[in-house]
Order: C-alpha cells, then sequence, then structure tokens
C-alpha cells in the first residue's frame, strides 16, 4: 500500500490505536499479479522533496482477511499493522530496491503505484526482507512474528499431534477473546520440534519495546511449584506465557501435556479469574465427519470427572457470586474442516457449546438416541441437538462473569489442573488477575470494540501459581 505522506500522517493517530488498516482495490490486480499467498503488507509514505518523488516504508503488517467491495472492487484488511521504529528509503541510490536484481525493482514499480494497492511475488518479497533483515536487525523477531502470522499452518487431520495442536490453537484464541486481548496475541505459531509439545512450545510471541518486560517460557520443572507431579516420563512439558496489558491485568497462560500425543485423551482449556475466584473449564470433543460422536463408556467417564471438577463451586453469598446457573464446566464439540485453511490465525473453529447439566438432559432425551439395533447407543452432534451456545455466547458469558464457579480458591485450581494432566489431558490453564474491579470488568467488556488492548509478553516476579 502506498499513501500519501500527508494523508498517512493525518489518520497515523488511528492507526496507533486500532493498530490495523483496511482498504480497497481494483480486483484487476489481482488479475495482473497472478495468485496471492497469504501476505506480509508494506506500507509506504511517499512525498516530494527538491523535486524528487520518494517512497519510504513506515509500517509492515500480516494480511488476515480479504472481501468484497462491490461489483469492481476488493479489500484487503491488515491485522495486526505495526509501525516501524525507522522509516526505511526504497526510492534513489541509497534506497534498499537498488540492492535487489534489476527485474525485481521493475516487477516493484509495475505493481506499487503511488496511493494505491500493488502485489508482488514471493521472489521479490524475499529478496525485499533479505535486505530489510541485512540493513536493520533490529527488524528480524517483528518480520519472524508477522511471517508465522501471514503463513499459518494447514493441519492434517488425521495426524495426532496436528490434532492435538488444533484443539489448543482453538483453546489459545479463546483465551485471548475472554481475556479482551488482540486474536494476534497467542496467534503466531510454527510447529515445534518435538510432536509431543503443547501448542504454547511454537508460539512466536510479538517483539516489544526496549524496556518492556521480554518474553518468557518456563519449563515444567520450575513451573507453579505443582509440576513434580506432572514429571512422571520424558513426555511432561510445560510451557508459560505471560502477558500484560495497560491497565496492568495479567495472564499467566499455561499449556502442559503428560503424554504421548498417541495416548492423549482431548484438550482441557481452564480460564480462572482470580478477582472473583471464578473459573469455567472447557473440554474439547471432535466432531467426526458427518458432525456428531458417539457417547461411549470413556466420554461418559469424562462427564462423570467433570461433575467432580464442577462440584467445587459454592453456592453464591454477594451480587458478584451470582451467575446466571451452576454450570462452569462446557464441552465444545469442534468440527475441522479436512483443511484447515479456512481458519485465520486467532479465529475460533465451528463448534457447539454445551454446559455439562445440558449435557445429561440430552442423553436422557430420545433426540440424541442413535439409529443403530442399540438401544443404548447415544450420539450428540448437530443433527441431534436443535439448541446450542456458539463461540461467541459462551465468551460473552464467560466475559461477563456470568458462567463460572463461586469461591474457587487458587489451592482449588491448582489441583484440578493436576488431576486434569495426571488423568491423561493436554491442559491449558490461564490466570488473570489484577487490580481491575467488577465493574471495569463490565466496562472492559462492553467497550471491547473501541480500543484494542496493548500488551507484552513477560516475566510474573510473583506467579499466582
Amino acid at each position: 500500500m502506498t499513501i500519501a505522506s500527508d494523508e498517512l500522517d493525518r489518520i497515523q493517530p488511528d492507526l496507533l490505536v486500532k493498530q490495523r488498516l483496511t482498504k480497497a482495490f481494483p480486483k484487476s490486480i489481482l488479475r495482473l499479479a497472478g495468485p496471492v499467498d497469504a501476505a506480509i503488507a508494506l506500507v509506504f509514505n511517499y512525498g516530494s522533496a527538491e523535486n524528487l518523488t520518494y517512497r519510504n516504508l513506515s509500517w509492515i503488517g500480516a494480511v488476515t482477511q480479504r472481501g468484497t467491495v462491490g461489483a469492481l472492487d476488493r479489500s484487503i484488511t491488515v491485522d495486526p499493522l505495526r509501525k516501524l521504529p525507522i522509516e526505511v528509503p526504497f526510492d534513489g541510490a541509497g534506497g534498499l530496491l537498488a540492492a535487489i536484481p534489476d527485474e525485481l525493482q521493475k516487477e516493484f514499480y509495475t505493481h506499487a503505484a503511488f496511493d494505491g494497492v500493488g502485489v508482488c511475488g514471493r521472489k521479490l518479497w524475499r529478496a525485499i526482507e533479505k535486505k530489510l533483515r541485512e540493513s536493520h536487525p533490529e527488524l528480524a523477531r517483528l518480520l519472524d512474528w508477522l511471517g508465522a502470522l501471514a503463513s499459518p499452518p494447514v493441519f492434517d487431520p488425521s495426524d495426532p499431534a496436528d490434532r492435538a495442536w488444533q484443539e489448543q490453537q482453538d483453546a489459545a484464541a479463546t483465551v485471548t477473546r475472554l481475556a479482551g486481548l488482540p486474536s494476534a496475541a497467542l496467534a503466531a505459531w510454527l510447529r515445534p520440534a518435538s510432536r509431543d509439545a503443547p501448542y504454547l512450545a511454537g508460539l512466536h510471541p510479538e517483539p516489544v519495546e526496549a524496556g518492556l518486560i521480554d518474553h518468557d517460557v518456563r519449563q515444567a520443572a520450575t513451573a507453579f511449584g505443582m509440576t513434580s507431579s506432572w514429571l512422571q516420563g520424558d513426555s511432561a512439558r510445560c510451557d508459560i506465557h505471560v502477558l500484560r496489558d495497560e491497565s496492568h491485568r495479567v495472564l499467566e497462560v499455561i499449556n502442559v501435556n503428560n503424554t504421548r500425543v498417541e495416548a492423549r485423551l482431548g484438550t482441557d482449556l481452564i480460564y480462572y479469574h482470580q478477582p472473583t475466584e471464578s473459573f469455567v473449564l472447557l473440554q474439547y470433543k471432535r466432531l467426526d465427519r458427518k458432525k456428531s460422536i458417539y457417547v461411549n463408556k470413556q466420554l461418559r467417564g469424562q462427564l462423570k470427572k467433570l461433575e467432580e471438577v464442577a462440584s467445587r463451586s459454592r453456592p453464591p453469598r454477594k451480587p458478584s457470586d451470582w451467575r446466571m446457573g451452576s454450570d462452569s464446566c462446557f464441552l465444545k464439540l469442534a468440527y475441522w474442516p479436512q483443511k484447515s485453511e479456512g481458519i485465520a490465525p486467532g479465529s475460533l473453529c465451528p463448534g457447539i457449546y454445551l454446559p455439562l447439566s445440558y449435557v445429561h438432559i440430552l442423553l436422557s432425551d430420545d433426540c440424541t438416541r442413535g439409529s443403530g439395533k442399540d438401544p443404548k447407543t447415544r450420539l450428540l452432534g448437530y443433527q441431534q441437538i436443535e439448541r446450542y451456545l456458539v463461540g461467541s455466547q459462551f465468551v460473552e458469558l464467560v466475559r461477563h462473569g456470568l458462567a463460572g464457579t463461586v469461591g474457587t480458591t487458587v489451592e482449588h485450581l491448582r489441583a484440578i489442573v493436576d488431576r486434569r494432566v495426571q488423568e491423561g489431558n493436554s491442559v491449558m490453564a490461564v490466570a488473570e488477575r489484577g487490580p481491575e474491579t467488577i465493574a471495569g470488568r463490565q466496562q472492559r467488556a462492553r467497550d471491547r470494540g473501541s480500543k484494542p488492548l496493548r500488551y507484552n509478553h513477560g516475566i510474573v516476579q510473583d506467579p499466582l501459581f
């Protein structure tokens, strides 16, 4: 994208707050450029000085959305969008383009029209990226982060490791929504070296400005003071990412695996809100191609264990304790397409969210009875369940404190996480704490669309666990 300097200066305050940019362009540009991969977006400013036109690279981001504007135009949304710490000249003898081959320079000038949108090929981008890294090594981590966002992995649903990472990736996307963080906070990911590693082991954190807290990953041997029981074999691993926002809220995000991926029972997400002493547990169950699952002995056993988890809650005693119901444990019947490239980084996969009490009613109703010879056969899925929660509804209930346990202590939470790990589940546990009041939490949840939270990864000197 190339934008006039005075126009870019005018919209810069808004860009710094929203950190995203949407721009329309003629669809004929795509015909000229050929196929377009998942993209890095370069935003240039241009102007004139001493009768010479200049073009400087001033912003960079990842293209995460594409759309249609009328019959002739298309649009792209760059989100996240980040301002470079320095402007990089591109034109002239001292510009970056002078250092790349002539044919690639020609391609750039053909497609990068002034005051518009252009599309370049992969070879040109690789040449530009190489020179950016060589001339500005301080941009390397930013380029790594954006590259991971712009090229999300394509998971193989027949591979146990990919299936596990899919579930944990969706749990991470849910975390950002529950906490009101940007979707990119836990979305830049590359495959870890080990198939048994948790999702967070492959996470690329966003670079932060000098002086802010650095990103930290701590292994299970030192995490939380409760992990000795997780270390029963060489497959155990725990990764921790700590996030802060401008209001001093702190999120400790823990991802632990204690079994080989082939023996894993599934994924649990446990979100604990310390100010209200409340947590919600979301357990993942994968739907098959028919978008349903059989309720077998193993699932019934897992439901019984969830009942034990829910029993930790006590009756409400004050207004902030009130919930819309007694449910704190939910199933997500999640469905991934055979190829998941349609699920953008930070987005939730399709699925049915079921409170535990509702599951019990469903399993005693004829609507879930199978059509086979065994009258005890039960199915759960889109065809059997007429009413269910979707992702946005589940998130809103939790964000506003309308679902979850009452009076759950940190000690209770530790015991629950420890037990779920020992039972063979992959667990992503999140603890949120900070000075935010109940009223402040409600206001933040209502105002989430006006100003996205800024955040950074870091070490907590006095961790909650």
